[in-house]
């Protein structure tokens, strides 16, 4: 059986069972029960509905929940969750909470454990950009240094899943364009409140970033995420226009309103030493858009799946597990977001080209793959209750803090 055939294969069985969501949402299953199994489409506010379903898949019976999103509804909106600070995590129930969303889904993958580097802080930040009110956070890691799966063919970690101030949704890629003013000249950025550098570059950490170690971004190289941290790294502070410290080694702390660390390694760490205190220095940054002239209200990393109705070519079609992923239909007006049940029945889960095909049959044109396994979780507010609750299992018996996520807000 040829690679394209079994893809093919394996659609076919996710379509059969999407065909009947209708009778397989309210069905019996086997194992724990999914929480508030209810037949057909629960309206959880105006222009957000909830199902719920069985997906046939290589591995075996998976559990589908999905929240469907009209962004034609001016009630109806979505926003970055995140815990206030880029280098920290939070779980989804947690941040819809805080936030006041009525649902929400984990979003991109995270800088998650640092056991290749004893004694080095694992941040907790994500690897693509992300986008929140409008304001950038953060840019992407070197490919090499991303946390998750293997990229798919032509993609890389500035892809992002945003929805503009149009208020439509799209896939687009987000790239860093910054630089650092000095009396020797101008220092190109390479990062932004990111959790690994480019071999040889600067970044620029902000109040955005928290108070997490910035040791990491120095760590790895550009290939190799376990490769050991740099021994030639500077750091130098900014605020007002003016250096007002200098280390060889990254700090930590929160970092004031109106002040800059700019971090260097190698190369880059060889230019912030030509600085010193009193120098000045004038930083500038922004996240470009790859294709959108609409600036992004929101926006997070991943990696598309489907793009035009078409699976991207090379999707893994072999590696099945626990999903999350989000799908646009109607030219950006309407999303669906899902979340696969983690319950020891369903763990067997989806392949990313499964994924892609669920999206698809949903009738999602362009869709997003985002971290899964322990991380997946859907949390929302159900009808008659003020709280927010998980709506899946997930995978690791518990909701796993994440670094960022999709949040649904409705004024109704």
């Amino acid at each position: 059986m040829t690679h394209r055939q079994r893809r093919l294969g394996a659609g076919r069985s996710v379509l059969t069972f999407l065909a009947a969501l209708g009778t397989l949402a309210g069905a019996a299953l086997v194992g724990a029960a999914p929480a508030g199994a209810a037949p057909g489409w629960t309206q959880l506010a105006t222009g957000v509905h909830y199902e719920q379903f069985d997906v046939s898949a290589a591995a075996g019976v998976a559990h589908a929940h999905v929240i469907r999103v009209d962004l034609s509804d001016p009630r109806v909106r979505v926003e970055l969750l995140y815990p206030g600070a880029v280098a920290a995590r939070a779980t989804v129930s947690r941040l819809a909470t805080a936030q006041g969303a009525l649902a929400g889904v984990n979003g991109d993958f995270f800088n998650i454990s640092e056991s290749q580097h004893p004694g080095v802080e694992a941040t907790g930040a994500s690897v693509g950009p992300a986008i929140g009110q409008g304001r950038a956070l953060k840019a992407a890691v070197p490919n090499g240094q991303r946390f998750g799966p293997a990229l798919p063919p032509g993609t890389s970690t500035k892809d992002v899943f945003g929805v503009g101030t149009d208020r439509l949704a799209r896939l687009d890629a987000l790239a860093l364009d910054g630089s650092a003013r000095t009396p020797e000249g101008q220092l190109p950025l390479r990062g932004l409140n990111q959790y690994a550098l480019p071999v040889g570059s600067v970044g620029a950490f902000t109040s955005d970033w928290g108070s997490a170690s910035r040791v990491r971004a120095t760590c790895g190289t550009d290939r190799d995420r376990a490769a050991p941290c740099s021994e030639d790294t500077q750091e130098v502070t900014v605020r007002n226009g003016q250096v007002v410290a200098t280390a060889d080694t990254p700090g930590s702390g929160p970092i004031a309103d109106g002040t800059t660390v700019l971090v260097g390694r190698e190369a880059g760490a060889q230019q912030l030493r030509k600085l010193s205190v009193g120098s000045a220095v004038t930083v500038q940054h922004r996240l470009v858009a790859a294709s959108a002239g609409t600036p992004y209200r929101f926006a997070l990393g991943g990696y598309p799946v489907l793009d035009g109705g078409r699976p991207l070519p090379g999707l893994d079609d072999t590696t099945s597990a626990v999903r999350t992923a989000v799908g646009i239909a109607d030219g950006g007006r309407r999303l669906y977001l899902l979340a696969l049940d983690g319950a020891p029945d369903y763990r067997g889960g989806l392949t990313i080209a499964e994924v892609a095909d669920a999206m698809r049959t949903l009738g999602s044109v362009d869709a997003f793959s985002l971290d899964g396994g322990g991380s997946t979780t859907m949390a929302a507010r159900k009808p008659g209750t003020g709280a927010v609750s998980v709506l899946n299992h997930p995978s690791g018996g518990a909701e796993r803090p994440v670094a960022n996520g999709i949040g649904v807000f409705s004024t109704t």
